[in-house]
């Protein structure tokens, strides 16, 4: 019996160093993950945090909180302040390198009281970034009552509310806070910008006026105010700051000069409002670089997958953004001659690259044999009339 109670001391020694062991090593992880990040090193901080995470996982310290807690069926840990510091440091690491589903994932499962500030709103934006607008909605509604006069988190959620077609869940939540601060330009344009969206366009032009007064004069504010009062039929306004915020754009925003343009239109400064919709279409013409790559390879799936009226139609199209594609006006003359049987249009593209192959000082074999069989072609009856 004596040796059998000496055997359970020594198991019990023997848990007993082994966890305290195991907490040294957790905090050790702890104190080189900090020192990784004190240095910008995710990467490596990442490796002890996660270490870290994986001690107090089999120390049963993260598993069970005080509301699961069933005395001898787990283990409850008073204060928990180790996970709570695992977990938070493990998913700050993670935020920082943009992995925001595993950081989510390790926040969410925190008591909201348990949170820091920064965690809080570490696990809201982590939503956000994914693009889950509902949660990031949940999440956000959860800090705001905690943390009612965080601007920059009312702002998000007045627009996030605007955005899934609740702007008026929005303006609640945004008023709330503005009977305590109207100066917060962030959730100013958030409040400006929802009623906006619910087409209430005689109160978001206080909004809108109130963000002037304030020295906002970006591209957005002024922008909207001219559409608010063209929405209004007051045109002379509308002229005004959109033409405000045409300037500020660099003059490269198509929809603003489009706008610009009709209101001119509308108020008789016709010479003007041409000048603005003229800009408008150039502004709206694709990329020549990118169209140049996108025909071409149009062209070459639909003539490879046997389509080749789209072939010819693609490549054609090719030819309005590189007219100087000598290759391309082969393969329509080709593709007319030998699978169209459109003899006018073979002959019209032969001619028109030889045309430019011709004024090549140093053609390669390829495209000396691609002029010969041309000049064969166009020998032929066929092509002659």
């Amino acid at each position: 019996m004596h040796r059998l109670m000496t055997m359970f001391v020594l198991a019990l020694l023997a848990v007993t160093t082994a966890r305290g062991e195991d907490s040294d090593s957790l905090q050790i992880c702890l104190q080189r993950g900090d020192s990784c990040m004190q240095q910008y090193n995710t990467f490596e901080a990442l490796g002890h945090y996660q270490k870290a995470y994986d001690i107090a996982v089999a120390q049963d310290s993260i598993r069970y909180t005080m509301t699961d807690w069933k005395p001898g069926v787990n283990n409850y840990i008073p204060d928990d302040k180790i996970p709570r510091d695992v977990r938070l440091k493990l998913a700050n690491c993670y935020y920082k390198r943009g992995n925001y589903r595993q950081c989510a994932d390790l926040l969410k499962n925190v008591p909201e009281d348990s949170l820091s500030h920064e965690a809080f709103r570490q696990l809201c934006f982590s939503y956000q970034k994914q693009g889950d607008t509902d949660s990031y909605i949940y999440w956000t509604q959860q800090l705001v009552n905690r943390y009612p006069m965080d601007g920059e988190m009312v702002a998000g959620l007045v627009r996030a509310f605007a955005q899934n077609n609740q702007p008026q869940n929005g303006l609640r939540c945004g008023s709330k806070y503005s009977l305590y601060d109207m100066h917060n330009i962030l959730v100013n344009r958030a409040m400006a910008d929802a009623y906006f969206m619910d087409r209430n366009f005689t109160a978001a032009l206080v909004w809108y006026q109130d963000l002037l007064e304030q020295g906002d004069s970006t591209f957005n504010t002024l922008y909207s105010t001219g559409m608010c009062y063209s929405q209004i039929e007051d045109l002379e306004r509308a002229y005004k700051y959109l033409q405000l915020a045409f300037l500020t754009s660099g003059m490269q925003h198509y929809g603003c000069a489009y706008r610009l343009g009709v209101i001119c239109v509308d108020t008789k400064r016709y010479e003007e409002g041409l000048g603005y919709l003229a800009l408008a279409r150039d502004l709206l013409k694709p990329d020549t670089t990118v169209m140049k790559a996108i025909t071409l390879s149009q062209g070459e799936g639909y003539y490879l997958t046997e389509h080749y009226p789209e072939a010819v139609a693609a490549w054609k199209e090719h030819l309005t953004y590189n007219p100087r594609s000598i290759a391309t006006y082969y393969n329509i003359a080709n593709a007319c001659a030998y699978l169209l049987n459109d003899a006018e249009q073979a002959k019209s593209y032969y001619q028109q690259f030889l045309a430019l192959a011709r004024k090549e000082e140093h053609p390669n074999a390829q495209l000396t044999e691609m002029i010969s069989k041309s000049e064969e072609m166009l020998r032929k009856p066929s092509l002659r009339h």
